[in-house]
């Protein structure tokens, strides 16, 4: 089992900055990928960013790139999203998700922290 907990979020306004983390109870195989998704209401979850534990290897949603940044903590067993030039429509609750590699669908993530609420305000 890995348990993951996600913080950071909060209130901010249109072109704000937020940095979301996300800690993880360990690290194995079974986790080696770490991914970023988000679920606006009414809307079903997607996929923002993902990154590996072993390697350097990143991918990003479309709506997202250049300007949001994934990173880990090896030392810390932690993933962070770094969220800038923020919009309304990037509000949603955030999920961090544990996989053995990369994926965008979420079905293929069989861990999941609880969310944390990011609300960006015009």
């Amino acid at each position: 089992q890995v348990q993951l907990v996600e913080s950071g979020g909060g209130m901010v306004q249109a072109g704000d900055s937020l940095r979301l983390s996300c800690a993880a109870s360990r690290r194995t195989f079974l986790n080696d990928a770490m991914g970023w998704f988000r679920q606006a209401p009414g809307k079903e979850r997607e996929f923002v960013a993902g990154i590996r534990w072993s390697r350097s290897t990143t991918r990003y949603a479309d709506s997202v790139k250049g300007r949001f940044t994934v990173s880990k903590d090896n030392a810390k067993n932690t993933v962070y999203l770094q969220m800038t030039s923020l919009k309304p429509e990037d509000t949603a609750v955030y999920y961090c998700a544990a996989s053995r590699a990369i994926a965008t669908a979420e079905h293929e993530y069989a861990y999941w922290g609880p969310g944390t609420q990011v609300t960006v305000s015009s």
